[in-house]
């Protein structure tokens, strides 16, 4: 069975987005080129740690010695994205992703697995013809100028969550909070 790839080799917008109030938010990461949308589900940790390896590799390729890449160290203003989400159908819910360099392209490449979960309802994984599970996944490649807007607006927007409570370091939810202290 061959496995469905939602490829998009340079695309015209790549962000993470959320839907919901702080406390109930769901990430997601949507990808466009022309009318070609996929937005997948993830977790605020997955796009934390997604931003984070990011800017780690154009950091580190910005003191390679001899680097023929230009790479911003600071987001180029005429990348930045602020706009909300585009209309979400959620292809699937990320479960294993990884972070590569294509020095080819001069591209960050992400790639995104669904979680794999013999138990998940049949109604929410897609189908081939057979009627079994097509395997699929989501693979993306922007250039470094891209990568440093997406590291950015990632950064932020998993920022935006619930205040942390000074006392236990918990997040506050808005009904209120009962802070757990650490026993001595």
């Amino acid at each position: 069975m061959s496995t469905r790839v939602h490829e998009f080799a340079w695309p015209d917008r790549v962000v993470v987005g959320t839907i919901g109030l702080p406390g109930a938010r769901t990430f997601y990461l949507q990808v466009r080129a022309g009318t070609q949308i996929v937005s997948i589900a993830l977790e605020k940790q997955q796009s934390a740690l997604l931003a984070e390896k990011i800017d780690e590799i154009l950091d580190q390729l910005i003191t390679v010695e001899g680097n023929p890449f230009s790479v911003p160290t600071s987001t180029p203003i005429e990348l930045v994205d602020n706009d909300q989400l585009e209309a979400v159908q959620e292809q699937f819910r990320t479960g294993a992703m990884t972070l590569d360099w294509d020095p080819t392209t001069a591209q960050v490449v992400i790639e995104a697995y669904p979680i794999t979960d013999v138990d998940a309802d049949d109604n929410d994984a897609s189908l081939d013809e057979d009627g079994a599970n097509e395997p699929e996944m989501l693979l993306v490649r922007m250039p470094v100028g891209t990568a440093r807007a997406f590291a950015k607006r990632t950064r932020e927007i998993v920022g935006a969550g619930r205040p942390t409570c000074s006392l236990c370091g918990y997040p506050i939810d808005a009904d209120g909070h009962i802070c757990t202290l650490p026993e001595v």
